[in-house]
């Protein structure tokens, strides 16, 4: 694939994942294995409140195809399949879930040194379009995004976005929602390696005149040991800490407390992801 300016969902991506990944309130623990076939086999058990979930994945890959099946305890099944390079610069994913008939979903993706297209189709009777589009380079990129329904001729959504990448920063803007809602954040690393960072987000809805701004960060205590904070106006603060503590297999405690509630007892959650 080229090295272009990434897709459409890669705006704005970095801050989010900052503000969002890993954090948890729920008890989770994760295996992983791989056979001698190559077959990556991972088992997920989450504990939320008094329900207690699970599913069991598989993964595969051939050369250029790969197949990714999944079955939780609803008796769901997912299954995935990711193509590249079907045609030059191009990636194909199939996915759809059984008993859900009309989950099937064909994403194309198409890469270029200065673009990236997406289109997505819904394969079911009254199938919706989703399609985007990115321009630029590794460093600038504007990108849009839009759904059409076209058993009811309207768009669904549409959204534009545009993103600054530097060695050891990055801004976007996003606006979204049909124009109601409009998103800036700004990611600065604070070492060569990108494991520790500050960031920040500021959000409006007009339709409600709600503003959210939230603040946090990333600092790697040493190679093994991570930690992040995040806090926003409306008094919502989350803390996490995140230890290898044998290689590739992590121990994640992360938790949440909204200051301003008459409760102020934090939520919990705990995750552990083995690895071999």
């Amino acid at each position: 694939m080229s090295k272009g300016p990434g897709l459409f969902v890669d705006i704005g991506k970095r801050a989010k994942d900052l503000l969002t990944k890993d954090y948890t309130s729920d008890q989770k623990f994760t295996v992983s294995t791989y056979t001698g076939a190559g077959v990556a086999i991972t088992s997920t058990s989450v504990k939320k409140g008094g329900l207690s979930t699970g599913d069991v994945a598989a993964l595969y890959k051939y050369k250029n195809t790969q197949f990714d099946v999944k079955v939780d305890t609803d008796s769901n099944i997912l299954t995935m399949m990711t193509f590249t390079d079907i045609l030059p610069s191009t990636k194909t994913i199939a996915s759809f879930k059984v008993p859900d008939y009309n989950s099937g979903k064909l994403e194309v993706q198409y890469f270029h040194h200065h673009a990236t297209f997406t289109t997505t189709i819904a394969l079911y009777k009254t199938p919706v379009v989703d399609a985007t589009a990115t321009i630029g380079t590794p460093s600038i990129a504007f990108g849009a995004e839009a759904g059409y329904d076209p058993t009811k001729g309207n768009f669904t959504k549409y959204t534009a976005g545009i993103s600054v990448t530097k060695p050891d920063s990055c801004a976007s803007i996003i606006l979204g929602d049909k124009g109601d809602s409009i998103k800036a954040s700004y990611v600065h690393y604070l070492d060569n390696l990108k494991k520790s960072a500050a960031v920040g987000e500021i959000s409006r809805k007009f339709s409600t005149n709600e503003n959210t701004f939230t603040v946090g960060g990333a600092y790697a205590v040493d190679h093994l040991t991570l930690i992040k904070a995040k806090l926003n106006n409306h008094g919502r603060l989350g803390a996490l800490l995140q230890h290898e503590v044998i290689p590739k297999s992590l121990l994640t405690v992360s938790g949440e407390l909204d200051t301003k509630s008459l409760d102020k007892s934090p939520r919990l959650g705990l995750a552990f992801a083995l690895k071999p």
